[in-house]
């Protein structure tokens, strides 16, 4: 891949194998030189939370599920527009989902801190695109 290696992409998906596959196709695009996965949203949210110093890299790019038990990813969109702007502003947060329903991505695309909708499973394309575009 082209573009620039960013430091760190957080993948938030509670499935094991979706994010042991996402995890691989951002390693083989070299986008990433850490790749955190998550499989709970509060995890990850509070993971975001504790890299408020400077000396761990906020993520650059976040890959979200929307269907997860506990906090699903509508509610972590809720929680996550309530950290400070600046921790926002660092990160490019894409759905990634298996929901092909329209009104999930309208919806997804009224948070003004998401970037995209797409449908699993990740490839190089759809990750080259997006950082193409963001990155």
């Amino acid at each position: 891949m082209a573009a620039e290696k960013r430091d760190r992409v957080i993948l938030i998906d509670d499935d094991t194998d979706d994010n042991f596959f996402h995890q691989k196709v951002v390693e083989k695009s070299g986008l990433a030189t850490t790749i955190v996965t998550k499989r709970e949203a509060l995890a990850a949210l509070e993971y975001l939370k504790s890299k408020t110093d400077r000396t761990i890299p906020h993520p650059d790019l976040i890959f979200l599920d929307i269907n997860m038990p506990g906090m699903n990813g509508w509610e972590f969109l809720d929680a996550y527009c309530k950290l400070d702007k600046e921790l926002q502003s660092r990160s490019v947060i894409t759905i990634l989902t298996t929901s092909e329903d329209p009104e999930d991505k309208a919806k997804a695309l009224s948070y003004n801190i998401v970037d995209g909708f797409i449908t699993k499973p990740l490839t190089l394309e759809m990750l080259e695109a997006i950082a193409a575009k963001y990155v």
